[in-house]
This record gives C-alpha cells, sequence and structure tokens, in this order.
C-alpha cells in the first residue's frame, strides 16, 4: 500500500509515536472506510458485532507480526518476516500476495473514481474514429492520464507527505455525511436485523477494512522507540473501529437497503456538503496511486538485468503498470466484487493468518498444547473460512 514508500519520509532517527499513530492511522483508513455501510447492509445490523470482532484479531494478528519482528532486527518488511519463517520460499509466497493487493487497490481506486465523475458528468466523452468512448471506460481512461505524470516522479517524498492526510480526509468525509443526514436525508431507515446469505460478503469486506499488515513491519521499522509500538496498536485499531462503525451506521441509518458499495455514490451531488465528501474521496486516490504501485514497479526492476536500469526502462515500466490497471478497471468495474475479493483472498491471507502461521513457525508452537495456540488456531480456521466462503459467494454473486 502507500505507505511502503514510508521509508522516504521518516527522520534519520526513526519516527516518534505521534507521527507512527498517524501512520498506522493512515494505513487504516481507506477505501475500506466508504464500503462498511454495504458491508452492514447484506447482512444487517447484527454484522456490526463482526466488524469489531474483525478489528480484534487484526490487533491480535499485528500483535503476533510485531513479536516476530522482534525476534531479528534486520527484519524491515513483511517478506523479510516470511523468508525468516519459511526462507526464500515465504519471501516469495508473502511478496506475491503483498505486490498483489496493491495492484487490485490500484484498480479499485480506478473504478471508484469513474463511478463518482460519471454521476457529475453523464453526457461527457470521445469520439474516436467513428467510436463513441463515454460513462465509466471514458472516466478511467482520463483518471489515468492524470495520474500519469505522478508515476514519472523518481522522488515521491512531496507524496508521500501528502498522502499523510488520510486521517483527515477520513474525519471529513464522515462529517460530511452527518451533516447530509442531518440537512435533508435523515436517519429514518431501520434497515435488517439478520441475513445470513450476506456474511461471507461482509466478513470479507471487513477484512478488507483492516487490512494493514502489509504495511505493519515498515511503520514499526521506522519507529524510533520500537518497544512503544504495542501502545499504537491499542490506540490505533479502536481508534479506527469506531470510525468505521460511526459511518456504518450513520450510513445505514441514512439509505437502508439502498446503500450502495460506495456510499457516496448515494449522497446527493446538489448538496454543497456532499460535493466536499465527493471531491476529498475522489482526491485520495490522484494521491495514493504513484505510491501504491512504486514497490510494485521497484521488484520488477530490480529483477532486471543492471544494463537495464535507464529512465526509458523507469518510464516503461511504469506506464506499463498504470495502463494494465486501467484494462482491468474497464473490463471489471465491479467495486464491491473487487474489495470483496480482496478481503476475502488477501486481506486474510496478509493481515490474519500469515501473521498466525510465522509467529508459530518462529516460536515453534506447532509441538505445543496452550491457551495461545489454541486461540490462533482458532482465527486461522476463521481467517481460512472467511476467505473461502467469501471468495466463492463473491465469484457467484457476480458471475453465477
Amino acid at each position: 500500500m502507500l505507505e511502503d514508500q514510508l521509508a522516504e519520509v521518516q527522520e534519520a532517527k526513526g519516527t516518534s509515536f505521534l507521527k507512527t499513530c498517524f501512520n498506522m492511522i493512515n494505513a487504516l483508513t481507506g477505501l475500506g472506510l466508504i464500503t462498511t455501510p454495504y458491508a452492514v447492509s447484506r447482512t444487517g445490523w447484527s454484522s456490526l458485532p463482526f466488524l469489531i470482532a474483525t478489528g480484534i484479531i487484526s490487533c491480535y494478528a499485528g500483535i503476533l507480526l510485531t513479536k516476530c519482528l522482534n525476534t531479528d532486527a534486520s527484519m524491515k518488511t513483511y517478506p523479510d518476516v516470511g523468508f525468516h519463517a519459511f526462507g526464500s520460499k515465504g519471501r516469495m509466497f508473502v511478496s506475491i500476495f503483498m505486490y498483489l493487493e496493491l495492484y487490485l487497490v490500484s484498480i479499485g481506486f480506478l473504478i471508484m473514481e469513474a463511478d463518482n465523475l460519471e454521476r457529475f458528468f453523464p453526457q461527457a466523452g470521445i469520439n474516436l474514429r467513428g467510436y463513441h468512448i463515454g460513462g465509466k471506460p471514458f472516466f478511467t481512461m482520463v483518471v489515468g492520464l492524470i495520474i500519469l505524470p505522478t508515476m514519472c516522479l523518481k522522488n515521491l517524498r512531496l507524496l508521500a507527505y501528502v498522502s499523510m492526510c488520510g486521517f483527515l480526509s477520513a474525519i471529513i468525509i464522515v462529517v460530511s455525511i452527518v451533516c447530509v443526514g442531518i440537512d435533508g436525508v435523515g436517519f429514518s431507515k431501520r434497515g435488517k436485523i439478520f441475513d445470513l446469505t450476506g456474511i461471507p460478503t461482509s466478513l470479507s469486506l471487513f477484512a478488507f477494512c483492516y487490512g494493514v499488515h502489509s504495511v505493519t513491519p515498515m511503520v514499526y521499522s521506522s519507529m524510533r522507540h520500537r518497544n512503544h509500538f504495542y501502545k499504537i496498536l491499542f490506540i490505533v485499531f479502536p481508534l479506527c473501529t469506531v470510525n468505521y462503525i460511526i459511518l456504518a451506521v450513520l450510513g445505514y441509518l441514512m439509505f437502508g437497503d439502498d446503500v450502495q458499495s460506495q456510499v457516496i455514490m448515494n449522497l446527493p451531488t446538489s448538496k454543497v456538503i456532499s460535493k466536499i465528501a465527493i471531491y476529498t474521496t475522489l482526491a485520495i486516490p490522484i494521491v495514493k496511486y504513484a505510491l501504491l504501485m512504486t514497490p510494485l514497479a521497484n521488484a520488477i526492476e530490480n529483477s532486471l538485468p543492471k544494463k537495464w536500469n535507464n529512465m526509458l526502462i523507469f518510464m516503461f515500466i511504469r506506464t506499463l503498470l498504470l495502463v494494465s490497471t486501467v484494462v482491468l478497471a474497464i473490463v471489471f468495474p465491479y467495486f464491491d466484487t473487487l474489495m470483496a475479493l480482496v478481503g476475502a483472498i488477501l486481506c486474510v491471507t496478509m493481515s490474519m493468518l500469515l501473521p498466525c502461521i510465522c509467529y508459530v513457525k518462529i516460536f515453534r508452537l506447532y509441538r505445543k498444547c496452550s491457551v495461545e495456540v489454541a486461540i490462533i488456531g482458532c482465527i486461522i480456521v476463521i481467517g481460512v473460512a472467511v476467505g473461502v466462503l467469501g471468495t466463492y459467494t463473491s465469484v457467484k454473486e457476480r458471475f453465477g
């Protein structure tokens, strides 16, 4: 994710406690925030305890991941943890999942941008050799062209600083939606209490909300006093969970079962306060996209022969990555399905399963019987169930 670039902006002596808190909040506050009302609508009000439970499990997994990092000061990234636990194969496995998550979330950014821009400018489009290109495909390409210059920057320090406004953006979005509810829309929708069929999708989206542990080792290694990192987990996860619950409850009360996969899509475009929420949301991908894709681009460059290390290759790789995500966003413009799949497959793996599995392997707990091992075993079973059911349900609903 974008915070994988935090190494470029950290101070020489390490990141302070407060700044590390904001880094983690920024990592946790992303596309998942605007999907929470939809996630609740799939199962009903009874899904809120699942949201809290997902946050608790993810926080506990963060503690286990931190304990793994404490065993070797040379570990700074998630692939390093995978290597420490399972060797080269572990590094490869973690890297594939981490880069795939970056890539798919980047596609989600483009889909979100196109969905919202089409609402504002439904008639926009161009005629190209007798073919009219309009709607979502047109805006996906437009957003790609806007993002292209940021992909050409080698020094992303300025963008990294700007992207730290994620927490402020989340507050603006929540406050704006509250104001929209007070000024006209109201909070009168009752919603449903429980719908069993929606549980897999809700859990997948909740897992997506807490898909933060790809960046946790980077944030941890940048901290000045690493022994305080546990306190940061205990501050950040409850704070972000409260933020998720507030938006989920308000969004569901405002729009009920008609709430869309992106709650900002329900906001009336005629109101100024709605436009503030929408524009704030639309600005985030423009800033974050290059930061999301740079780790993947760097990994590709590092795998090439050194003689290919030049500006032409630099530009070609980044342009190719951008074009490929634009094409896939046009071919598969289904935001809710994509986010559910990312949550079920990648976020469950990276933020629930792998921290537990690596912890058990590094500390050699697989031959022991204890309460801790039982808890970890339950988390692994839950994670696998959410991953399998969430993937199956998302695919079935879209293609079945």
